[in-house]
């Protein structure tokens, strides 16, 4: 196991969240999850968080990402769940059918 570092510590900080489709509507195929997982990749850069591993189910996905200490968790959750919401309801249209209202997440 390699352990990370920076000029004052040494880390190792692996989470795994659970995001589940709002009301547990099954809508995740293998597009749509590759879609999600490319977004999650991008903006996760942006927070210096790297994808580890990605698997999803019809109404969830597992995420496994390693993380920097400095790393602002909350903003960065907060900003994938509000752009893949956006994006995957705006590039799949029959995903809107499946849903009550327009929150995704």
């Amino acid at each position: 196991m390699k352990l990370d570092s920076n000029n004052h510590s040494v880390f190792l900080m692996y989470y795994h969240p659970v995001l589940v489709v709002k009301y547990r509507r099954e809508v995740f195929d293998t597009k749509i999850s590759h879609f999600a997982k490319e977004m999650f990749v991008e903006i996760g850069s942006k927070y210096n968080i790297s994808l580890v591993e990605w698997n999803h189910d019809k109404d969830h996905v597992h995420i496994l990402f390693k993380a920097h200490p400095n790393s602002e968790l909350s903003k960065f959750i907060n900003a994938y769940k509000s752009a893949s919401s956006q994006l995957i309801k705006r590039d799949f249209p029959p995903i809107r059918k499946k849903l009550w209202k327009e929150m995704f997440w």
